[in-house]
């Protein structure tokens, strides 16, 4: 066994207060693509740039052209949790992990049976009416066709944070108060570039900072451990 994975086993084993904040290379082993690597959506070619369709503004203005690029790039349907997802959620039911923070929007962690997931840019599970914020089933909004509207002519729109809005305060400030008092926080698959998410690990006391992600980040030098190996690869092995 590599020695970082190795003393990345033994911190998890020692404490009862375990961490995991996580992004998008957490579910591209489960086949959804994550958004700035080489193959992410970032890099496809749309009539509109990715980041503007993905804007509030945007959602707002032509909620046609968001629909037809939200069901065909953001509903993936068959996915399954994979083996980083699975590991999290038995680390949970030991006792040894005390929440999930995630930048996904896929609901993996709760299919995989995590509890206590803290989703920071919402979930695509869930959606409400954009006027009178009516909550609905998910499924129009992801299998139906054309823009789907409410009872009183609003638009139904996913329970996604979307650029230009800000982050749910009371879930902000859950994430703070978990990783603020861990005593191992594992951060994984995430390139710490999109913020506020990102400025979480400055809340951190600790010294068992453990960064599993596959290329370098801008905080590889403010961890104890760093680790660049595929994320499932590295969990099977905790």
């Amino acid at each position: 066994m590599d020695q970082a994975i190795a003393q990345l086993k033994q911190w998890i084993a020692e404490s009862d207060n375990v961490v995991f904040f996580g992004g998008a290379g957490v579910s591209t082993e489960s086949g959804i693509p994550d958004f700035r690597s080489v193959d992410g959506l970032y890099h496809q070619k749309w009539k509109y740039p990715p980041e503007e369709i993905l804007s509030a503004t945007f959602f707002s203005r032509h909620p046609d052209e968001y629909y037809r690029f939200h069901r065909e790039k953001l509903v993936i349907d068959g996915v399954k949790p994979n083996r980083a997802h699975l590991r999290l959620a038995k680390l949970e039911q030991e006792g040894k992990l005390r929440a999930v923070i995630t930048q996904n929007i896929d609901g993996l962690h709760q299919a995989a049976g995590s509890k206590n997931v803290l989703e920071l840019h919402g979930s695509i599970l869930r959606a409400y009416c954009s006027r009178c914020r009516k909550p609905y089933s998910a499924e129009l909004m992801n299998h139906g066709e054309g823009v789907p509207r409410c009872d009183c002519g609003g638009v139904i729109r996913p329970d996604i944070v979307l650029y230009e809005e800000p982050l749910d305060e009371d879930v902000m400030m859950r994430a703070i108060h978990y990783i603020r008092a861990a005593d191992v926080l594992i951060i994984g698959g995430t390139s710490l570039n999109v913020y506020p998410a990102a400025g979480l690990i400055r809340y951190y006391r600790g010294e068992k900072l453990a960064l599993v992600n596959l290329s370098e980040t801008p905080y590889d030098s403010y961890a104890n451990l760093v680790i660049h190996q595929k994320i499932g690869d590295v969990f099977s092995q905790i």
